[in-house]
């Protein structure tokens, strides 16, 4: 939830990611995932691709990866089952997990 003030400077209370929202693109899904591996790696050149995992980022490492499923949850406001994160090969996974689980919020 956040406060948004409307036209006449009451505070009003909504719903973040609304179910009345627009479901993101995948392709906004992927921009914002490489916002997060850029953040959490600290790196601004750091270009992912669907095929991208964690042998191709030297320092991606286990605790790197909680930041970055961390960072994903608040990102797009929801939650990750352990076991359907320990199935994903790679980025274009997580963004298919991302998208299917917006979907079915909508």
């Amino acid at each position: 939830w956040f406060f948004r003030k409307n036209k006449t400077e009451e505070p009003s209370l909504c719903l973040k990611n609304n179910k009345k929202e627009k479901t993101m693109s995948r392709e906004e899904i992927m921009e914002k995932v490489n916002e997060i591996f850029r953040d959490v790696f600290d790196d601004d050149t750091l270009i992912i691709t669907d095929s991208t995992n964690s042998d191709d980022i030297e320092d991606w490492d286990s605790l790197e990866h909680i930041s970055l499923i961390i960072s994903m949850e608040k990102e797009f406001n929801m939650k990750f089952d352990i076991k359907e994160v320990n199935k994903l090969e790679n980025v274009g996974q997580m963004v298919d997990m991302i998208r299917d689980k917006m979907m079915q919020l909508n």
